[in-house]
Protein backbone atom coordinates (compact mmCIF):
# COMPACT_ATOMS: atom_id res chain seq x y z
CA UNK A 1 0.00 0.00 0.00
CA UNK A 2 1.23 3.33 -0.88
CA UNK A 3 1.43 5.98 1.81
CA UNK A 4 1.43 9.79 0.62
CA UNK A 5 3.63 11.46 3.24
CA UNK A 6 2.67 15.33 3.20
CA UNK A 7 5.62 17.80 2.67
CA UNK A 8 6.17 20.03 5.56
CA UNK A 9 7.75 23.32 4.64
CA UNK A 10 10.68 24.11 7.01
CA UNK A 11 10.59 27.30 9.05
CA UNK A 12 12.33 30.02 7.91
CA UNK A 13 13.32 31.84 10.95
CA UNK A 14 14.12 28.37 12.69
CA UNK A 15 16.61 27.40 9.60
CA UNK A 16 18.21 30.92 9.58
CA UNK A 17 19.41 29.97 13.35
CA UNK A 18 20.39 26.99 12.37
CA UNK A 19 22.60 28.51 9.59
CA UNK A 20 23.89 31.21 11.60
CA UNK A 21 25.27 28.56 14.51
CA UNK A 22 26.83 26.38 11.52
CA UNK A 23 28.28 29.99 10.02
CA UNK A 24 29.76 31.48 13.16
CA UNK A 25 31.08 27.88 14.37
CA UNK A 26 32.76 27.43 10.95
CA UNK A 27 34.35 30.85 11.13
CA UNK A 28 35.26 30.32 14.33
CA UNK A 29 37.25 27.14 13.77
CA UNK A 30 38.71 28.25 10.79
CA UNK A 31 39.93 31.36 12.47
CA UNK A 32 40.93 30.47 16.00
CA UNK A 33 42.94 34.03 16.35
CA UNK A 34 40.26 36.28 15.43
CA UNK A 35 37.28 36.96 18.20
CA UNK A 36 34.35 36.21 15.76
CA UNK A 37 31.16 36.93 18.39
CA UNK A 38 28.68 37.47 15.67
CA UNK A 39 28.25 39.58 12.20
CA UNK A 40 28.22 43.10 12.51
CA UNK A 41 27.33 43.80 8.77
CA UNK A 42 26.32 41.66 5.86
CA UNK A 43 26.76 42.73 2.12
CA UNK A 44 24.87 40.70 -0.93
CA UNK A 45 26.82 41.24 -4.15
CA UNK A 46 24.29 41.49 -7.22
CA UNK A 47 25.22 40.02 -10.63
CA UNK A 48 28.36 41.20 -12.50
CA UNK A 49 29.87 42.77 -8.92
CA UNK A 50 31.94 39.17 -7.64
CA UNK A 51 34.90 41.25 -8.85
CA UNK A 52 34.16 44.19 -6.03
CA UNK A 53 34.79 41.67 -3.15
CA UNK A 54 38.49 41.70 -4.25
CA UNK A 55 38.38 45.46 -4.55
CA UNK A 56 36.59 45.52 -1.08
CA UNK A 57 39.82 43.60 0.36
CA UNK A 58 42.13 45.58 -1.63
CA UNK A 59 40.33 49.06 0.56
CA UNK A 60 42.01 47.62 4.17
CA UNK A 61 39.52 44.93 4.84
CA UNK A 62 41.16 41.47 6.26
CA UNK A 63 39.99 38.57 4.55
CA UNK A 64 39.09 36.12 7.32
CA UNK A 65 38.12 32.65 5.70
CA UNK A 66 35.39 31.85 2.61
CA UNK A 67 32.46 29.44 3.39
CA UNK A 68 30.43 27.85 0.39
CA UNK A 69 26.95 28.59 0.56
CA UNK A 70 26.11 25.32 -0.40
CA UNK A 71 27.47 23.90 3.15
CA UNK A 72 25.25 26.25 4.79
CA UNK A 73 21.86 24.36 6.22
CA UNK A 74 18.74 26.08 3.64
CA UNK A 75 21.00 27.62 1.55
CA UNK A 76 22.05 26.61 -2.23
CA UNK A 77 24.57 27.48 -4.65
CA UNK A 78 22.80 30.04 -7.07
CA UNK A 79 22.77 29.12 -10.57
CA UNK A 80 22.74 32.92 -12.08
CA UNK A 81 25.45 33.40 -14.47
CA UNK A 82 28.44 36.22 -12.39
CA UNK A 83 26.69 34.89 -8.96
CA UNK A 84 29.87 33.22 -6.83
CA UNK A 85 27.91 31.23 -4.49
CA UNK A 86 30.33 31.87 -1.62
CA UNK A 87 30.02 33.64 1.96
CA UNK A 88 33.59 35.95 2.70
CA UNK A 89 34.01 36.85 6.41
CA UNK A 90 36.20 40.04 7.02
CA UNK A 91 37.55 42.07 10.03
CA UNK A 92 37.09 45.89 8.46
CA UNK A 93 38.51 48.77 10.78
CA UNK A 94 36.36 51.21 11.65
CA UNK A 95 36.81 55.31 11.56
CA UNK A 96 36.73 55.33 15.09
CA UNK A 97 40.03 53.99 16.34
CA UNK A 98 39.17 53.00 19.74
CA UNK A 99 36.45 50.35 18.52
CA UNK A 100 37.52 47.15 17.84
CA UNK A 101 36.67 46.44 14.36
CA UNK A 102 33.61 44.91 12.38
CA UNK A 103 33.24 41.41 11.27
CA UNK A 104 31.46 41.81 7.87
CA UNK A 105 29.77 39.01 5.80
CA UNK A 106 30.22 39.81 2.04
CA UNK A 107 28.01 37.01 0.16
CA UNK A 108 28.56 36.62 -3.34
CA UNK A 109 25.33 36.04 -4.93
CA UNK A 110 21.92 35.62 -4.48
CA UNK A 111 18.97 33.01 -5.05
CA UNK A 112 16.43 34.86 -7.47
CA UNK A 113 12.44 33.57 -7.21
CA UNK A 114 13.28 32.66 -10.98
CA UNK A 115 15.54 29.81 -10.63
CA UNK A 116 13.12 27.66 -9.07
CA UNK A 117 12.27 29.11 -6.13
CA UNK A 118 8.75 31.03 -6.43
CA UNK A 119 6.11 28.99 -4.73
CA UNK A 120 6.39 27.09 -1.52
CA UNK A 121 10.30 27.47 -1.88
CA UNK A 122 10.28 31.86 -2.01
CA UNK A 123 12.08 31.66 1.67
CA UNK A 124 14.83 30.52 0.21
CA UNK A 125 15.70 33.63 -1.98
CA UNK A 126 15.85 35.60 1.94
CA UNK A 127 17.77 32.98 3.48
CA UNK A 128 20.71 34.65 3.32
CA UNK A 129 20.01 37.67 5.05
CA UNK A 130 17.73 36.22 7.66
CA UNK A 131 20.79 34.06 8.61
CA UNK A 132 23.40 37.13 8.33
CA UNK A 133 20.19 39.03 10.74
CA UNK A 134 20.36 35.67 13.34
CA UNK A 135 24.38 36.44 13.33
CA UNK A 136 23.89 39.72 14.74
CA UNK A 137 24.16 41.79 11.37
CA UNK A 138 21.83 44.99 12.21
CA UNK A 139 22.60 46.55 8.71
CA UNK A 140 22.88 44.65 5.07
CA UNK A 141 23.74 46.44 1.92
CA UNK A 142 22.31 44.98 -1.14
CA UNK A 143 23.54 45.44 -4.24
CA UNK A 144 21.99 44.66 -7.75
CA UNK A 145 22.82 45.09 -11.66
CA UNK A 146 19.54 47.09 -12.84
CA UNK A 147 18.40 48.44 -16.02
CA UNK A 148 18.62 52.56 -15.66
CA UNK A 149 15.23 54.23 -17.23
CA UNK A 150 15.76 57.79 -15.72
CA UNK A 151 17.12 60.45 -18.22
CA UNK A 152 20.81 60.75 -18.54
CA UNK A 153 22.06 57.46 -16.69
CA UNK A 154 25.02 55.94 -17.71
CA UNK A 155 25.87 52.59 -17.59
CA UNK A 156 28.29 52.43 -14.58
CA UNK A 157 26.75 54.15 -12.64
CA UNK A 158 26.04 53.60 -8.98
CA UNK A 159 22.91 54.70 -8.32
CA UNK A 160 21.11 54.46 -3.96
CA UNK A 161 17.74 53.02 -3.84
CA UNK A 162 15.18 55.51 -2.67
CA UNK A 163 12.49 53.04 -2.67
CA UNK A 164 10.53 50.14 -4.32
CA UNK A 165 7.45 48.81 -6.27
CA UNK A 166 7.22 44.89 -5.69
CA UNK A 167 5.91 43.82 -9.15
CA UNK A 168 5.91 40.09 -8.31
CA UNK A 169 2.60 39.81 -6.42
CA UNK A 170 4.96 38.04 -3.92
CA UNK A 171 6.52 38.12 -0.64
CA UNK A 172 9.02 36.06 1.51
CA UNK A 173 6.95 36.98 5.00
CA UNK A 174 5.06 34.39 6.58
CA UNK A 175 1.99 34.28 8.43
CA UNK A 176 -0.07 38.17 9.51
CA UNK A 177 3.53 40.04 9.99
CA UNK A 178 2.51 43.32 9.14
CA UNK A 179 6.12 44.98 8.49
CA UNK A 180 6.66 48.98 7.86
CA UNK A 181 7.86 50.05 4.95
CA UNK A 182 7.66 53.56 5.07
CA UNK A 183 11.52 53.80 5.33
CA UNK A 184 12.63 50.56 3.61
CA UNK A 185 15.88 51.81 2.72
CA UNK A 186 17.93 53.66 5.63
CA UNK A 187 17.46 57.70 5.00
CA UNK A 188 20.36 57.59 7.66
CA UNK A 189 22.72 54.89 5.31
CA UNK A 190 21.40 56.94 2.00
CA UNK A 191 23.26 59.95 3.33
CA UNK A 192 25.91 58.10 4.82
CA UNK A 193 27.04 56.73 1.74
CA UNK A 194 26.52 59.69 -0.18
CA UNK A 195 28.85 61.32 2.19
CA UNK A 196 31.60 58.54 1.15
CA UNK A 197 31.29 59.36 -2.50
CA UNK A 198 31.25 63.02 -1.77
CA UNK A 199 34.67 62.75 -0.31
CA UNK A 200 36.35 60.01 -2.58
CA UNK A 201 35.11 61.10 -5.72
CA UNK A 202 33.13 57.46 -6.34
CA UNK A 203 31.43 59.09 -9.56
CA UNK A 204 33.69 60.71 -11.20
CA UNK A 205 32.35 58.90 -13.78
CA UNK A 206 28.94 60.01 -13.43
CA UNK A 207 30.42 63.89 -13.88
CA UNK A 208 28.85 64.89 -10.40
CA UNK A 209 29.91 64.44 -6.90
CA UNK A 210 26.47 63.17 -5.27
CA UNK A 211 25.07 59.64 -5.73
CA UNK A 212 21.87 59.42 -7.68
CA UNK A 213 18.51 58.30 -6.20
CA UNK A 214 15.56 56.47 -7.27
CA UNK A 215 12.85 54.23 -7.56
CA UNK A 216 13.96 50.68 -7.98
CA UNK A 217 11.00 48.23 -9.63
CA UNK A 218 10.95 44.29 -8.78
CA UNK A 219 9.58 42.42 -12.34
CA UNK A 220 9.84 38.49 -11.71
CA UNK A 221 12.16 37.73 -14.57
CA UNK A 222 14.19 35.78 -16.30
CA UNK A 223 13.20 37.47 -19.32
CA UNK A 224 13.63 41.03 -19.73
CA UNK A 225 11.18 43.79 -20.29
CA UNK A 226 9.50 44.68 -22.91
CA UNK A 227 9.70 48.47 -24.30
CA UNK A 228 5.99 48.83 -23.29
CA UNK A 229 6.64 47.48 -19.52
CA UNK A 230 9.40 50.01 -19.52
CA UNK A 231 7.83 52.76 -20.62
CA UNK A 232 4.63 51.93 -17.98
CA UNK A 233 7.46 51.87 -15.29
CA UNK A 234 8.76 55.02 -16.56
CA UNK A 235 5.19 56.83 -16.19
CA UNK A 236 5.34 55.23 -12.74
CA UNK A 237 8.34 56.87 -11.80
CA UNK A 238 10.47 54.04 -11.45
CA UNK A 239 14.19 54.54 -12.19
CA UNK A 240 15.42 51.48 -12.19
CA UNK A 241 14.79 47.84 -12.61
CA UNK A 242 15.57 44.60 -11.74
CA UNK A 243 14.53 40.86 -10.83
CA UNK A 244 16.10 40.75 -7.06
CA UNK A 245 16.64 42.82 -3.95
CA UNK A 246 13.06 43.59 -3.01
CA UNK A 247 12.40 40.56 -1.01
CA UNK A 248 15.53 40.75 1.06
CA UNK A 249 14.44 44.06 1.57
CA UNK A 250 10.91 43.02 3.28
CA UNK A 251 13.09 40.08 4.95
CA UNK A 252 15.73 42.62 6.30
CA UNK A 253 13.21 45.08 7.53
CA UNK A 254 11.37 42.47 9.74
CA UNK A 255 14.81 41.54 10.95
CA UNK A 256 15.19 45.16 12.47
CA UNK A 257 17.89 45.90 9.93
CA UNK A 258 18.72 48.34 8.44
CA UNK A 259 19.20 48.61 4.34
CA UNK A 260 21.02 50.73 1.52
CA UNK A 261 20.37 49.47 -1.82
CA UNK A 262 22.46 50.00 -4.50
CA UNK A 263 22.12 49.19 -8.11
CA UNK A 264 24.91 49.59 -10.65
CA UNK A 265 23.47 50.58 -13.75
CA UNK A 266 24.63 47.97 -16.35
CA UNK A 267 22.09 48.40 -19.21
CA UNK A 268 19.80 51.05 -20.39
CA UNK A 269 16.43 49.01 -20.49
CA UNK A 270 14.27 48.59 -23.28
CA UNK A 271 13.67 50.69 -25.69
CA UNK A 272 16.03 53.42 -24.59
CA UNK A 273 19.26 52.42 -26.27
CA UNK A 274 17.56 50.95 -29.19
CA UNK A 275 20.01 47.83 -28.48
CA UNK A 276 19.38 44.19 -27.88
CA UNK A 277 19.94 43.36 -24.15
CA UNK A 278 21.78 40.12 -22.75
CA UNK A 279 23.56 39.28 -19.69
CA UNK A 280 26.99 38.97 -21.04
CA UNK A 281 26.66 43.16 -21.21
CA UNK A 282 25.38 43.15 -17.12
CA UNK A 283 28.42 41.11 -16.17
CA UNK A 284 31.04 43.17 -18.51
CA UNK A 285 29.89 46.63 -16.69
CA UNK A 286 30.20 44.94 -13.44
CA UNK A 287 33.77 43.81 -14.38
CA UNK A 288 34.52 47.45 -15.35
CA UNK A 289 32.98 49.29 -12.10
CA UNK A 290 34.91 46.69 -9.54
CA UNK A 291 37.19 48.60 -7.88
CA UNK A 292 35.03 51.71 -7.67
CA UNK A 293 32.29 49.77 -6.57
CA UNK A 294 34.17 47.05 -4.09
CA UNK A 295 35.79 50.89 -2.91
CA UNK A 296 33.00 52.51 -2.40
CA UNK A 297 31.23 49.44 -0.27
CA UNK A 298 34.98 49.57 1.69
CA UNK A 299 34.51 52.82 2.94
CA UNK A 300 30.55 52.58 3.54
CA UNK A 301 30.52 49.55 5.42
CA UNK A 302 33.81 51.47 7.60
CA UNK A 303 31.16 53.92 8.78
CA UNK A 304 28.54 51.98 9.48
Amino acid sequence: MNTMVAKVDPNPYELADTAAEFLLHTARTQCPTHAINGVDAAIVLGSGWRDAADSFARSGAEHLTTIPMAEIPGCVAPTAQGHGGQVRLYSVPRDADAQAPQIVAVCLGRIHAYEGYRDNELWRTTHMVRTMAACGARAVVLTNAAGGLAEGMRVGEPVLISDHINFTARTPLVGARFVDLTDAYSPRLRVLANDVASRAGSTASTGTAALREAVYAMMPGPQYETPAEIAMLRTLGVGLVGMSTVYETIAAREAGMEVLGISLVTNLAAGISGQPLNHEEVLEAGAQAAEMMGSLLAQVVRKL
